[in-house]
Formats: structure tokens, sequence, C-alpha cells
């Protein structure tokens, strides 16, 4: 309660800075005035009675609002001067009417500030203008409806509607998670080594295409690309021929050379005995 008791005392205190302030809703260049003749009857005003060919005045219209409430200020064009002012608490409503036969026409109720009152005619010289002061004084009293209704709500925070998010007794949830397969080539995926003729897996490169001491390259191992040549993975799918072994293979080789063939062991195995 405490703490709504302030926020409506802070709303209060910002609703007297806002009567101090005046903000400027619309400014129309061109105006006319004209007197409106005596009514026959309670059917609504019409521009066409009006003599519109000779106008009363001249001038700019300037709409601007001091709180809740929106004035309609006639001035002169080039000094400024005010000729007549309407205050407006309520819209639509006694102080603005439209005429029943054209749009760009309104009758609007000023006051000289000691309690005088009298309607005049007022007529805008584009259509677009019309429609303008039309949409700003709807504008601003809909921005002040919404001020009073949120200033309600604060002064009764209890009879506002409740939001409640909480899971109601015996009521569940289910959630559908569907199986997210990994792509080709992510993490934790390894590709298939390539096969030799014979099915033999050909080992890969060492890093940076250095070999151990000792040992050379096999025509069964991973053909190194050269600068210029590139060599696809198609090309690991061709027949390898069978390189014969020389004497001066190292033991690094062990039993996949003597896999090559019976004939080379036994003429290494001849020179051996001599």
């Amino acid at each position: 309660m405490e703490a709504a008791g302030q926020s409506g005392a802070a709303m209060a205190a910002a609703e007297e800075e806002e009567e101090d302030y005046e903000a400027v809703l619309c400014v129309k260049p061109a105006v006319h005035v004209y007197r409106l003749p005596p009514r026959a009857s309670n059917r609504g005003y019409r521009a066409a009675e009006w003599q519109l060919e000779q106008p009363a005045w001249s001038g700019r219209m300037r709409v601007t609002a001091r709180g809740s409430v929106a004035f309609i200020k006639l001035e002169d064009k080039n000094t400024g001067e005010l000729f007549a002012q309407a205050p407006v608490e309520q819209f639509p409503g006694i102080a603005v009417e439209s005429v029943t036969d054209s749009s760009r026409y309104f009758v609007i109720r000023v006051e000289d500030g000691n309690g005088r009152r009298a309607f005049i005619g007022v007529g805008f010289v584009d259509r677009g203008d019309a429609f303008d002061f039309n949409v700003a004084l709807q504008d601003h009293f809909k921005w002040v409806k919404q001020q009073s209704e949120l200033a309600r709500q604060a002064e009764n925070p209890e009879q506002g509607p409740k939001l409640d998010l909480g899971f109601k007794e015996g009521q569940t949830i289910k959630l559908n998670i569907a199986n997210v397969k990994k792509k080709e080539g992510a993490t934790g995926t390894t590709r298939p080594r390539p096969v030799a003729p014979g099915g033999l897996s050909l080992l890969p490169p060492p890093p940076g295409g250095k070999l151990p001491s000792g040992e050379r390259p096999s025509s069964l191992s991973n053909p190194t690309q050269l600068p210029g040549t590139p060599i696809t993975d198609s090309l690991l799918s061709w027949p390898q021929p069978n390189a014969a072994p020389s004497a001066s293979t190292s033991d690094a080789w062990g039993d996949f050379a003597k896999a090559s063939g019976s004939a080379s062991t036994q003429t290494n195995t001849g020179w051996v005995q001599f």
C-alpha cells in the first residue's frame, strides 16, 4: 500500500509538471474563419451556408496541449498575435464539431478567458491539413485516456488482472526432441582409410611429407601431392603396381616386403648364403 501511495504521488507530481509544459501538436499555415448564420433547425452545420468566398479572417492555426487540455489557437501568420483561442477538454465534443457537407470545415467554440464564448467556422485550404488537425486531436485524447487508466491502476493495483504462470494441479507438459544427425565430416567422425589391392591398408604420409631416417616411399603408400599437380581421392581407387623390393629395403617394412613375391625372396636368400 505504501508503494502504491508513493507511485500515485509521483504520478500526481508528473501531472503537475505536464500542466506547466505546453506541447505543440500541429501547425497549419493557412486557415480561414467564417461567421456562422443562425441555424433554422437542430440539424448539423453546413459549410455551404457560410459565404466561403468572403472569410472574416485568415491566418495560421497552432494546436497545443497543456496537460490533458488541448488548445486551438488562431494567430496572425506574420506577427504571431493571438486572434482567438478554443480550449478542448474532450474530442469529439461540443468544442469541435465537423460539418455535414465537407471534411475541410469545422465549427469550434472560442473563449476569451472572461467566461464569454462564441462559435465560429474554420476552414482549411488543403484537405490534408484538415486531416492532420483531426488526427492530432484524436492522438492527444487517446494519450489522455491511457494516462488516466495507468493512474487508476497505480492507485488500485489489486484490481488489475493477475497473470498466473504456475502449473495447475495434475498439469503436465510433453517435449518432443527430434533425433539430431551428425553432419558428414563433423567432429567425432572418421573417414575410411583407402585400401590397396590385396586388402592391405595404406599408411598415411608422415607429417610435413618427411620420412623417418633409413626409409624411402613405396609405391603402395599415398602419393605425395606436387605443387601445381592436384591429386584427388579418386586416384586412390586405381590399381597400384607391385614394385619389386631391392636389396636396400630396410627392416622397417618387415613382412610387408616379403609379401611382394616369393621369387624375390629366394634371390635375396641366395645372396645371403653366398
